[in-house]
């Protein structure tokens, strides 16, 4: 038993301390649990043997996330973007697998073998291309959403792949290593059935999956969340998972695929998001523990007989994946630096060609020695896609965003105005709208084109491009112009547009939206006239409600709140100043923590000392709320 206590000890020890610094440097927590696995695995040799039989554990991690996934589908949004999902993703998976597949068959693998290895290499890494985009801001351009579109065609085609996989089985590696791992335990319900048996019994556990989860999913977990037990219905949500990975397991189908189906199945039940809540956590540190020990599993033994082919393979993936994802973008016209992005961001291996690389030798298709080196392969390409977003950063946008380019032809922009919005996202559209109710004539520029066309559906006069350029500015007549809103949903390119702004046109009034206090103040000091934080109001008139729901009168929660405003005017100009304190350098700015106390106990008198009643003429009838 001490055994086991220091082993998880290890895995865990080594998950906590690679994982955050590989996040902090931008590698992604999928590197820092495979570098984990490296160190206290093949460097250290802390971990031995159980490393094999661990990772059949932690497969379980990739059933839960099969199971998420399909619940995050909804079919009318996958229909909304067929194009996209079908067109893009579709043709990069086939076009990918079919080069990978040549290329394999070439080096003088079997075709079944060479077709898997395609399989594999098709796939991108969701992991770190996702949380990537979103660490930079990313996410919403065209390139980005183009990339999600194909990301998520890559996880709904692993299901397909893990069911044709155990169909690609070579008889000489069937004869060599015994029988599938999935099979250990000996029940089988398909074993020795005919054809037409094997058939019914297959589409027969499919349906009890579908039918089961529309129909008896809902009274268990009404049943469950009764008992007002929230562990009961995590053991619930466990056993859903678990059941269906064992019914899809003896009838010789994937577990994942039938979690999957599950996942689908569930993706409009009311208990979806405490489902996901619940299985959130295990998913997680399974499918961390699995890739914990994909890198412990490394043979440096391999790698140093065959550095040569692994780094030359790992090259070859990137530059084919590359090229063909470029053409791509082409066709379906993501060009200029989306296209780059979309081509850049896809061009690694990913996380599943760890599970079906496991799947495949376990399958008998792909020989345990390829499966050695062909995990070093996926590996290095997945350490090198920083590499690509660096190259992304630094050598593809200067191009493109240099004097006279931007992502996408900017408008020619034929208008002029006394009042300049900079961005007409959900922010800037009201702004918009009551400047237009007013007649107040008004400029508007954003960077996205998809907010571009929804203001112009409405019939509100816009021009795509990017606000914080200063040639587009000039071009909107900032010169003339009496005022500017920066609502742009960029936190630097909004600090520096005011800089700019200020210091050429001192005279044009700034107002900007500030994300929260810290970039109040950097807004303020950069030379905005007035600054406003996109919660602070609305947040406070929810708190009035709040206060009106336990009882203080509609009125009376009027005058706090406005109590409220006026105590955060008054002490603004201070902690401004002892902000600037914090951003000169100082870490901890004792005179900003004794203002904001100070700040706090001023709000505290004041929301107890005495208020005058309100005068019935002034306030609407009000009932209190039952005690």
């Amino acid at each position: 038993m001490t055994s086991y206590f220091i082993q998880a000890f290890i895995y865990l020890l080594a998950a906590v301390i690679a994982v955050p610094l590989a996040k902090r440097y931008g590698l992604g927590s999928v590197l820092g649990y495979l570098v984990a696995g490296v160190v206290i695995g093949p460097v250290l040799g802390l971990v031995g043997q159980e490393t094999s039989t661990i990772q059949h554990f932690a497969e379980f991690g990739v059933v839960m996330m099969l199971f998420l996934i399909g619940m995050e589908i909804d079919p009318k949004a996958l229909w909304a973007m067929k194009v996209r999902l079908l067109g893009m993703g579709g043709l990069q998976v086939i076009l990918t697998a079919a080069a990978g597949m040549g290329v394999a068959w070439v080096l003088g693998l079997q075709w079944q073998t060479a077709l898997t290895v395609g399989l594999i290499f098709a796939l991108s890494s969701t992991a770190i291309v996702l949380q990537t985009l979103d660490e930079k801001g990313l996410s919403k351009t065209a390139g980005g959403r183009n990339a999600f579109s194909v990301l998520l065609f890559q996880d709904i085609a692993v299901i397909p792949m893990l069911a044709l996989i155990p169909l690609l089985a070579l008889p000489g590696l069937k004869d060599s290593s015994g029988s599938s791992s999935d099979l250990e335990s000996g029940l089988n319900l398909v074993s020795g059935l005919p054809g037409w048996a094997h058939a019914l019994v297959v589409v027969g556990a499919i349906a009890v999956v579908i039918v089961g989860g529309f129909y008896l999913s809902r009274p268990l977990f009404r049943y469950v969340v009764k008992s007002g037990l929230r562990e009961v219905f995590t053991a619930t949500a466990l056993m859903l998972v678990i059941g269906i990975a064992a019914l899809m397991s003896v009838v010789n189908l994937s577990p994942a695929l039938g979690a999957f189906l599950a996942g689908v199945v569930l993706a409009n039940s009311e208990f979806r998001h405490e489902l996901e809540a619940n299985i959130e956590p295990f998913k997680g540190l399974l499918l961390g523990l699995f890739f914990i020990t994909v890198g412990a599993g490394i043979n440096f033994q391999v790698l140093a007989a065959e550095w040569a082919t692994v780094v030359s393979l790992g090259i070859a993936v990137i530059a084919v994946k590359a090229l063909i994802l470029l053409i791509i973008a082409q066709v379906f016209g993501v060009r200029r630096s989306d296209g780059w992005l979309f081509t850049l961001g896809l061009a690694q291996a990913g996380e599943f060609g760890f599970v079906l690389l496991t799947y495949s030798v376990q399958n008998h298709v792909i020989p345990v020695e390829v499966s050695q080196i062909l995990s070093l392969v996926v590996a290095l390409s997945m350490f090198l896609t920083p590499l690509l977003f660096i190259v992304y950063d630094r050598v593809v946008l200067p191009r493109y965003r240099g004097p006279g380019n931007d992502e996408q032809e900017a408008d020619a922009i034929d208008e002029q105005a006394p009042v300049i919005v900079a961005g007409v996202g959900r922010f800037g559209q009201i702004v918009c709208r009551l400047l237009r109710a007013n007649n107040v004539p008004i400029v508007v520029l954003d960077h996205e084109l998809e907010q571009i066309e929804n203001v112009r559906q409405i019939n509100m006069k816009s021009f795509f491009g990017d606000a914080s350029r200063p040639d587009l500015l000039e071009k909107a007549g900032i010169k003339q112009a009496r005022l500017l809103v920066v609502a742009i949903d960029d936190r630097d390119r909004a600090v520096k547009m005011v800089k700019h702004v200020k210091h050429f046109f001192p005279n044009v009034w700034v107002l900007a939206r500030a994300f929260d206090r810290g970039h109040g103040y950097q807004l303020r000091e950069a030379g905005a006239d007035d600054v406003m934080s996109e919660t602070y109001h609305s947040a406070l008139e929810l708190g009035g409600h709040a206060l009106t729901a336990v009882g203080v009168h509609p009125m009376r929660a009027k005058q706090m709140t406005w109590a409220f405003v006026e105590n955060e005017q008054a002490h603004e100009e201070e902690l401004f100043e002892a902000w600037k304190e914090i951003e000169q350098g100082i870490t901890f700015s004792p005179r900003y923590s004794e203002l904001f106390m100070k700040l706090e106990e001023a709000l505290s008198s004041t929301m107890h000392r005495n208020w005058e009643e309100p005068r019935p003429e002034d306030v609407p009838v009000w009932t209190p709320p039952a005690k």
